[in-house]
């Protein structure tokens, strides 16, 4: 038994090394999708996306790695593999590589295909493709790096044996207008055979590909395309995706051509598509002879839904008018370039979704097909684009062959609401009405931040665009770009002013923020940097591996299609909240809600909160657009606790998002967590202009000008927290400084000279002192109240700082709002707990790529917990209401030559302010984005003063 086994084993040795020596040649049937012999099947010859690649003989004419043949995988973009030049598309003339790359690969064909139609079909080219199999031409050179393009090549292969693709590629088109269109633009650009390459096979009588409407109704019209001399009949089945036959449909003939027959066929009982309940179905067609044989059999994925762009009204889809809520995303991933996968799709459009988005602009050109199958599957609306970018246009003659090629392979995509025919003026208007020609559901064509037939799409409009009131006031405004996202601006910030008018006009049908994600590439030619080429490509919500910045939580929150309005729980709350459903297509009925009341630790417990009850929240049953309210029921002990959760779950068990509401206020917070027991003597000197007061083994020291403290050490370690409080803007000279030393504390106190705090139209002045005031307690605790006159408009800082070096900081934990920085016209998005971030010295979009960033502005301050390198670090109790944290000062980052994105921040280095400055984008400085990115704070008149306490805890 054992020689036989061990002749077994010798065997399959043998075996196993045979078909290792023929593998390049062989097709691997793993690879195969075989349906029966009346379908098309598909075959492989490259990998199938940035993951699975498949290695093919290389050859590249310049740049690194040239000038040899060599082996690289397949599909990819060739500068990632380390070949060629890099290039962005708007690198100057004299810095533009135009290599060319060879590419070989041998696969075998099935002497049983003799009798069967083959094509071979490539997803996408960079940028003119030659493509020749055993030495002779399969059609005329491709022209056009985003587009889907195939060769019959029957009468080319041989049968029963190996045959050899060869691809030539040109890097730089011959076509200067396709340059311009795709290769000057603003995003990376690349080389190769970046999409699959794969045969498809069918029978020789074949359905060559189908066109498909089919409305909401279930109301379908069809348009075949064969390539048969029998066929004599088409029959009509639906299926669900499960393969599960629903219903056979009747068909009638409405016009019959040599080449394409056009149908029209009813479907019953079918549910509709949208994006908050994408169902989808296959339809099967099957060609018949004469004789009822069957020829050729075809699945195509549809989803049943009627859109209408209707003039001077809005966008419809279902009869239901909606707005778009979207962003533009690349097609990109920083280690493979344009070369993506399914999951990275999958990915994608789950961010989006999870950020209440509805809606995806192609940018700028068809993305791959695998992107649109999940739009269709997990519900977003698209605008499917032509590659062109500003002038000149593309020629018409290419241009023709171009449309042709994007509508013919996405037509069938319910997800496609509308075709862009370019961007920024980049459009051929010869090309306008070709789309039409190509696409049975005939969708509006757009011109992207132009205003053409029923719409208007300018971009990065200022805020003052929703007056409204121009000669283009009819048209459906919806800019396609807009709130642009460089660095750390725009994208969340401004987004509230936009979507309130947004929201609220009639004809604006909301909008597409750019973009998604920073198109940062791995650098094969410097040691694998990332580079988004200065500031032209860091205009992310996401880094470039999918980090979410916080502008991701602000549009998750400003988007949620359950809107609440601002609420403050006071002693008279009564657990009611006023809500709006902005869904589309879904009643809030179908929602879920979770209220949590919950109480959070000091600085020295852990960050989890523990939940004092929990109960669910009838949500009212409100249809689409309607306005009501519900009610939270009022636990006995709900003013024990401290925060108030509300986690709203939509019909698919995904979060919506979750707003928390302070119920205690700081001081109401910070009373149980600050003791000042604790006996000890207090021991002040002064001498040499300063005072020393010493209280439990920690050393205060204080200017007897100023009152500024000037240091604090802890036995011997130095806290280098100092140099504060300075009053911020504040020019009013001291009046007096008193020393008090008590039984129980030591007092310091600063009275400012008396200045007028009344308004400039007042017919009598009102004098009034700013105050700061120190208390050292025996257990070492410290003090702090400043007192600030009010302003009614105020434009610089209101608040105090202090020094603490940044190369002392280790992290911080914080009670308070987080876990991201804000800006004035991004404060939505953040959670009122317990939060805990290390440092980090991440410039947004441009280095470091770590978020949350550590530096900057924190809302809703309680208490924080500086973190010190040496043990160096304290611990400070905010008493006061609505106060801001200043945490360091970001670097501003180098691609910002206009200083819109570089907010100037306070003095010094901890701040506590109650105002805060809003950001701009690339394009706009933050006053014309709307009330909460403007310099002016708007105060009032108010008879008190602004007042800031806290306790220090060393």
């Amino acid at each position: 038994m054992n020689k036989i086994y061990a002749k077994l084993i010798v065997s399959l040795i043998f075996i196993s090394i045979l078909m290792a020596s023929n593998m390049r040649a062989q097709v691997n049937l793993s690879r195969h999708t075989v349906l029966s012999d009346k379908s098309t099947q598909i075959e492989y010859l490259s990998g199938t996306d940035k993951d699975n690649t498949v290695d093919w003989e290389f050859f590249v004419s310049d740049g690194m790695n040239s000038g040899k043949w060599t082996t690289i995988g397949v599909p990819s973009c060739w500068e990632l593999q380390g070949f060629g030049h890099y290039n962005y598309g708007q690198d100057d003339e004299d810095k533009r590589h135009q290599e060319h790359a060879l590419y070989k690969h041998q696969f075998a064909v099935p002497k049983n295909w003799k009798n069967k139609d083959v094509k071979i079909v490539f997803e996408g080219v960079m940028t003119d493709a030659e493509v020749k199999i055993n030495g002779k031409l399969a059609g005329e050179i491709h022209q056009g790096a985003f587009y889907e393009f195939k060769y019959t090549i029957t009468d080319l292969l041989t049968y029963g044996a190996n045959n050899l693709l060869e691809v030539k590629v040109n890097k730089v088109s011959s076509n200067e207008t396709i340059n311009f269109a795709e290769r000057k633009a603003d995003f990376w650009v690349f080389g190769g055979i970046y999409r699959p390459v794969y045969l498809q096979v069918s029978p020789k009588e074949n359905i060559n590909r189908v066109a498909i409407d089919a409305k909401a109704d279930g109301e379908i019209i069809a348009d075949v395309f064969m390539e048969s001399k029998k066929g004599d009949q088409i029959k009509l089945a639906l299926f669900d995706l499960k393969g599960n036959k629903l219903q056979d449909i009747q068909t009638k003939l409405i016009r019959k051509e040599k080449t394409m027959w056009r149908f029209s066929a009813k479907a019953n009982d079918i549910k509709s598509w949208n994006p908050e309940l994408p169902t989808l179905y296959s339809l099967q067609i099957e060609l018949f002879d004469k004789n009822n044989e069957l020829l050729h059999q075809v699945k195509q994925r549809i989803g049943f839904r009627t859109v209408e762009v209707l003039e001077g009204d809005g966008v419809y889809v279902n009869g239901v008018r909606i707005k778009f809520k979207g962003v533009n995303r690349h097609s990109f991933y920083p280690e493979s370039g344009r070369t993506c996968s399914k999951e990275l799709s999958i990915e994608h459009v789950k961010m989006m979704k999870d950020m209440n988005m509805n809606a995806v602009r192609m940018s700028h050109y068809p993305p791959d097909v695998h992107f649109l199958e999940v739009c269709d599957s997990l519900g977003l609306f698209v605008i499917d684009e032509l590659c062109t970018w500003h002038s000149p246009h593309l020629d018409t003659k290419v241009g023709r062959k171009l449309v042709k090629e994007l509508v013919v392979r996405d037509v069938n995509h319910p997800s496609i609401l509308i075709w862009a025919n370019g961007n920024e003026t980049g459009w051929n208007k010869e090309l306008d009405d070709d789309y039409a020609k190509w696409d049975i559901q005939n969708r509006e064509v757009i011109h992207p931040w132009n205003i053409f037939r029923k719409t208007n799409t300018m971009h990065y409009p200022s805020f003052h665009i929703f007056a409204y009131d121009t000669y283009a006031k009819d048209k459906i405004y919806f800019p396609t770009e807009f709130l642009h996202g460089l660095y750390d601006g725009g994208h969340g910030a401004g987004l509230e002013d936009y979507w309130k008018m947004m929201w609220n006009i009639p004809i604006a049908a909301g909008g597409f923020l750019w973009d998604f994600a920073d198109e940062a590439v791995v650098r094969t030619d410097k040691n694998g940097m990332l580079d988004t080429d200065g500031n032209h490509a860091a205009d992310g919500i996401v880094g470039p591996y999918g980090e979410k910045e916080a502008s991701y939580f602000t549009i998750k929150e400003v988007w949620s299609p359950i809107y609440i309005e601002d609420r403050y729980i006071r002693e008279s709350f009564t657990g009611k909240f006023r809500v709006e459903n902005r869904y589309h297509f879904t009643n809030l009925d179908q929602c879920k809600m979770i209220a949590q009341w919950v109480k959070f630790d000091g600085p020295n417990a852990s960050v989890q909160c523990s939940i004092l009850e929990e109960s669910m929240v009838k949500l009212p049953h409100l249809e689409v657009g309607e306005k009501g309210s519900f009610t939270v029921e009022l636990p006995r002990n709900w003013k024990n606790a401290d925060v108030l959760n509300l986690k709203a779950v939509d019909q698919h068990g995904m979060e919506i998002f979750t707003w928390t509401y302070p119920i205690q206020t700081p001081k109401q917070f910070n009373e149980s967590k600050i003791n000042y027991t604790g006996s000890g003597a207090l021991v002040t000197e002064t001498k040499d202009e300063e005072i020393k007061v010493k209280a439990k083994g920690i050393e205060f020291l204080f200017s007897e000008k100023t009152g500024l403290l000037l240091e604090v050490k802890k036995g011997d370690q130095l806290i280098p927290f100092s140099n504060g409080p300075i009053i911020l803007g504040h020019k009013d000279k001291i009046e007096k400084l008193t020393l008090t030393s008590l039984k129980d504390r030591v007092e310091i106190s600063v009275v400012f000279e008396k200045t007028d705090k009344s308004p400039n139209w007042a017919s009598h002045k009102e004098y009034s002192s700013d105050l700061i005031k120190w208390t050292v307690y025996p257990n070492g605790l410290l003090d702090l109240k400043v007192e600030i006159k009010g302003k009614k408009i105020v434009k610089d800082y209101k608040g105090i700082t202090f020094s603490f070096p940044e190369q002392e900081v280790a992290g911080m934990k914080w009670f308070g709002d987080g876990p991201y920085r804000v800006w004035r016209n991004r404060m939505k998005g953040t959670k009122l707990q317990v939060w805990e971030n290390d440092y980090n010295n991440t410039i947004t979009g441009e280095s470091g790529f770590v978020y949350p960033e550590f530096k900057g502005f924190f809302s809703s301050l309680y208490w924080a917990k500086v973190k010190g390198k040496n043990s160096n670090g304290f611990t400070v109790y905010c008493k006061s209401k609505h106060t801001f944290l200043r945490m360091l000062t970001p670097e501003n980052p180098s691609g910002d030559p206009k200083g819109r994105l570089s907010p100037k921040f306070p003095d010094g280095d901890i701040s506590f302010v109650k105002n805060i400055p809003g950001i701009g984008t690339k394009f706009q400085e933050c006053d014309s984005m709307g009330p909460h990115g403007n310099s002016e704070n708007y105060l009032g008149n108010d008879d008190e003063p602004i007042v800031i306490e806290l306790t220090f805890e060393f």
